[in-house]
């Protein structure tokens, strides 16, 4: 049975609303209706002696989620958000481990990451061999191409720390590696694609010119001669056209000038290059897509499995609820 209070206000009360401020919540805690039909309300069972009340079940984790089972989070849960967990969910004080329930958001994230830790380690072992020459043309790359290499290092070392940042994320259940780990992944993007295109733009439009105005204006003498020793050439042109002296070169070398292996071998090298690279975006996207949709997402509890700070009771509002009710 239910009634309307049609009374006006008092006038205390107006002023009391008038003067509240914004941070006091005046909202009482109650249990819905699917949870205290069986103990709020009175019937048959409520006059039987020996028989239980009612009580909703409580605590958090993959439980609550099953069909007509609404919970309530409770102290102790397996699953919270990686503060009271160990590595990979348990439960710390208990003498037996619960059996590890991954689902699935975690599991995609799991093969992202480990798509990423696979190419991002590939990409950096590759860099640090050719700067520790240990390739055959590894000098050419290193002399001709060093901007392009500097930068897809860079960009190997970004996606491998952003990697472990992915692996403390999910291992730790921690949500806010993982929003670090999102953001860090965009930042990676851009630094994969940069070499890619520069690489691109180089072979595509007029690589003779630019090897001519690397050759003549960019490389010094001690340059030319590590291209000269690598590719078995002497001078540009010729051993007469600005060519460096070695024991191999000189105004009487029989060897052939430099620019057709050197443009042949850039030509090839630049279109491996931006081919790997420009391969590594529709895998790097669905990185991305997995740490956006499942980051948030990686346990089964809501949030952090507290109440927001606007819908608590504190002591300002029990007094002001006091005041008002006495």
């Amino acid at each position: 049975m239910s009634y309307t209070d049609n009374r006006p206000p008092s006038p205390a009360r107006q002023e009391t609303a008038n003067l509240l401020p914004k941070d006091i919540s005046l909202s009482v805690n109650y249990l819905p209706s699917k949870f205290s039909s069986g103990i709020l309300s009175p019937g048959a069972t409520r006059r039987k002696h020996g028989v239980d009340i009612s009580v909703p079940k409580r605590g958090g984790g993959r439980e609550a989620f099953k069909a007509s089972e609404p919970r309530m989070p409770d102290d102790g849960d397996e699953d919270y958000d990686g503060v009271s967990g160990d590595w990979f969910g348990g439960k710390e004080g208990g003498r037996t481990r619960p059996r590890m329930r991954w689902n699935k958001f975690k599991w995609s994230l799991f093969v992202a990451n480990a798509c990423l830790s696979v190419y991002a380690l590939t990409g950096l072992i590759s860099c640090l061999l050719t700067w520790f020459d240990v390739f055959e043309h590894a000098d050419i790359v290193r002399v001709g191409n060093r901007t392009e290499l500097i930068l897809s290092t860079i960009a190997a070392t970004a996606a491998t720390i952003t990697s472990v940042f992915g692996w403390a994320g999910i291992l730790l259940n921690n949500r806010s590696f993982l929003a670090y780990y999102t953001f860090f992944l965009w930042i990676c993007f851009g630094l994969l694609v940069t070499p890619g295109y520069l690489t691109y733009k180089q072979r595509t439009f007029n690589l003779e010119g630019k090897i001519n105005a690397q050759w003549s204006r960019n490389l010094d003498a001690a340059a030319r001669l590590r291209i000269q020793n690598r590719l078995h050439c002497c001078g540009y042109y010729s051993p007469f056209v600005e060519a460096t002296v070695s024991q191999t070169c000189y105004a009487r070398s029989i060897l052939p000038g430099c620019k057709a292996s050197y443009l042949h071998f850039e030509r090839r090298v630049l279109e491996i290059w931006y081919t790997i690279v420009f391969s590594l975006v529709p895998p790097h996207i669905f990185v991305i897509l997995a740490a956006l949709l499942c980051s948030n997402h990686v346990t089964y509890r809501f949030g952090k499995g507290m109440m927001p700070k606007a819908y608590r009771l504190s002591s300002k509002s029990m007094a002001v609820i006091m005041d008002d009710y006495a």
